[in-house]
């Protein structure tokens, strides 16, 4: 849905307007590190309300009893919950309202656990980027996600493959007599 006072004139005396919005495929640069703030700090809410909700009955994330007498001793963070973060983080730089598909996910990985309170932070290189070769106005995006802890430990990585939008061509100029 277009937001009807994006192009709407300023009112009297205020400066120029800008709307938040992610990067569109030309102005994403191959190579570069996008870091991503403010981090998050994940609750036993988040876990249980995110385990439960997908129907995950799995106990080292719902049974701190059971969970405590694992290796790890105490419940971990659903790692579909981090991987969702991961990608979460991103958007509001990245693709919020340029973004058209997720296209597929590869190279997943959790090298560490998500614990209850820990703050997580994302990157994300511009692996790769190519003009899509059947649809016209836009492209396709290769990021490359990392996620550390407070301690900078990485949490989480994955590569994520998108259908992204090109910026939008400007208005034709209008004929002169």
């Amino acid at each position: 849905m277009t937001d009807p006072t994006a192009d709407a004139p300023p009112a009297a005396g205020a400066g120029r307007r800008i709307v938040q919005r992610g990067l569109y495929f030309d102005e994403l640069e191959e190579g570069a590190v996008y870091v991503h703030s403010p981090g998050r700090t994940v609750t036993e809410a988040d876990n249980v309300l995110f385990t439960t909700l997908t129907m995950n009955s799995q106990s080292l994330h719902l049974d701190a009893a059971w969970a405590e007498e694992t290796e790890f001793g105490d419940r971990l963070v659903n790692s579909m919950f981090t991987l969702s973060t991961l990608v979460g983080l991103s958007v509001g730089q990245l693709t919020q309202g340029t973004i058209i598909a997720n296209l597929g996910f590869r190279d997943v990985a959790f090298p560490a656990p998500v614990r209850h309170g820990d703050t997580l932070y994302a990157e994300t290189l511009i692996a790769a980027k190519r003009v899509s070769q059947s649809r016209p106005r836009q492209g396709i995006v290769d990021f490359a996600h990392t996620m550390r802890n407070q301690h900078g430990t990485v949490v989480a990585t994955a590569r994520r493959s998108t259908l992204m939008r090109m910026s939008p061509e400007p208005p034709a100029a209008e004929a002169g007599p």
